[in-house]
């Protein structure tokens, strides 16, 4: 699971096996449709899960909070 900050400053949540590889595509277009365009992209958090169902269940998890608790979570004061 890892948080994008991008050009815009906005966030966007995903998971992902290989996060490098993941970020590769998105900066190549090829990823979210909410990340072409708003490059630079920088991977600003990421966590491990132990099974791609975990992973989900936390990006989903985390997609519902407001930003400010997100930003809280990149900074190390959110779990």
């Amino acid at each position: 699971m890892y948080i994008l900050r991008c050009g815009d400053n906005t966030l966007y949540t995903g998971s992902a096996d290989d996060v490098e590889k993941r970020l590769a595509q998105h900066l190549a277009g090829r990823g979210a449709k909410y990340t072409r365009g708003r490059g630079p992209l920088a991977v600003v958090y990421r966590e491990g899960c132990p099974s791609r169902s975990a992973a989900l269940r936390r990006e989903a998890e985390i997609k519902g909070w407001r930003r400010e608790k997100k930003l809280r979570l990149i900074e190390g004061g959110e779990q």
